[in-house]
């Protein structure tokens, strides 16, 4: 069982080699393991591109090694014809005898089927291998599936005294070290957003400059459509998405779209209707105090990442940082700033 647990480990350490290209696919890793020896691993690279199980046997020089040989899978092999052919067909022609899996697949077209096949060819198939850490490895897939939005991910950072800011000013509180972390997390999410006061004060880009990847769609709520055209967000040829209640928007303009939603009750979760809807597994909300807190009001958030500064604010007009209820899974210190990373166990359906 311990070899178990550690080569299921290495297929969540190769999976997330993908993150930010594979959307709205899972990430997934697999490892081919010969007499206790890897002979082969691999994972799925990229949108469009073959799957983790291919890429690993693929990377099997001896291929007679195969049918004496164990794969280890992070999430269940697919049984369905997609860009690819499916993967569980590709086990049985190679012939392997023993298959271990961590999480079941949500997906309808899968869901416990590539599992049936394999016992029903006479596969040893083992599953639940770190299930809870398979799970959190496949958190953005699995949100998509279960819960029909995308996984939801709280980014603040507040100061020494528990302050996110000022009302009519920008306040920087963390340093480079953390800056260019962030900028790593926005390269793996598809979406990132913020209110209305954070994009007039701060005049944010919110792409990713600092690391390797992709910039993810930024969403600003702009309710009454002060945001000016010049800004960051409407002008740099990114994509961007304003939601707002105004009637008389710009016709959307090269990578600037626009679109109208009621400005109520219901606001977030249509927003987050509408981001399933365009195949965004993930979202980043970076916004100010209200936007974070309106997240936490209604329960809809799966994870926060929390940077602490080294110093106070102390201004009269600074803004209380948001509290959360959760559990923290990580604690490091970054410099002179702490991250904190917290899970929501309870969170719910938008």
């Amino acid at each position: 069982m311990l070899n178990d647990i550690n080569y299921i480990q290495r297929c969540f350490d190769i999976a997330r080699l993908g993150s930010g290209s594979v959307s709205p696919n899972p990430l997934v890793g697999a490892v081919i393991v010969h007499k206790n020896k890897i002979i082969g691993e691999g994972y799925h690279a990229y949108f469009g591109g073959p799957h983790a199980e291919v890429n690993a046997i693929a990377s099997v020089k001896d291929k007679d090694l195969l049918s004496h040989s164990t794969i280890y899978v992070s999430l269940e092999p697919c049984h369905h014809h997609g860009k690819t052919p499916p993967c569980v067909d590709a086990l049985l022609r190679n012939k392997f005898k023993n298959v271990v899996i961590s999480v079941t697949d949500p997906n309808p077209k899968v869901m416990g089927k590539s599992i049936k096949k394999l016992r029903a060819h006479q596969v040893s198939v083992k599953t639940h291998v770190l299930e809870a850490q398979g799970k959190q490895v496949t958190s953005f897939f699995l949100t998509t599936f279960l819960k029909k939005r995308p996984y939801i991910i709280l980014k603040y950072a507040k100061s020494s005294n528990n302050m996110i800011g000022a009302v009519d000013r920008q306040i920087w509180i963390t340093n480079p070290y953390t800056k260019r972390l962030v900028h790593k997390w926005r390269g793996e999410v598809g979406a990132i957003m913020v209110g209305t006061n954070t994009a007039l004060i701060d005049n944010p880009q919110l792409n990713n400059r600092l690391y390797f990847g992709n910039s993810p769609l930024r969403v600003v709520l702009d309710r009454q459509l002060k945001l000016n055209v010049n800004s960051n967000l409407l002008s740099d040829g990114l994509p961007s998405l304003v939601i707002t209640e105004r009637p008389d928007f710009p016709t959307n303009n090269g990578k600037c779209e626009y679109l109208k939603l009621p400005f109520d009750n219901n606001l977030i979760e249509n927003v987050l209707s509408n981001l399933h809807n365009k195949g965004l597994d993930s979202l980043i909300v970076e916004g100010g105090a209200g936007l974070l807190n309106s997240f936490i009001e209604k329960n809809l958030w799966d994870e926060a990442r929390v940077l602490t500064g080294n110093n106070p604010i102390t201004v009269d007009n600074a803004i209380p940082a948001p509290v959360l209820e959760g559990q923290i899974v990580q604690s490091l210190q970054l410099g002179d700033n702490r991250l904190e990373q917290i899970f929501n166990q309870q969170s719910t359906d938008s």
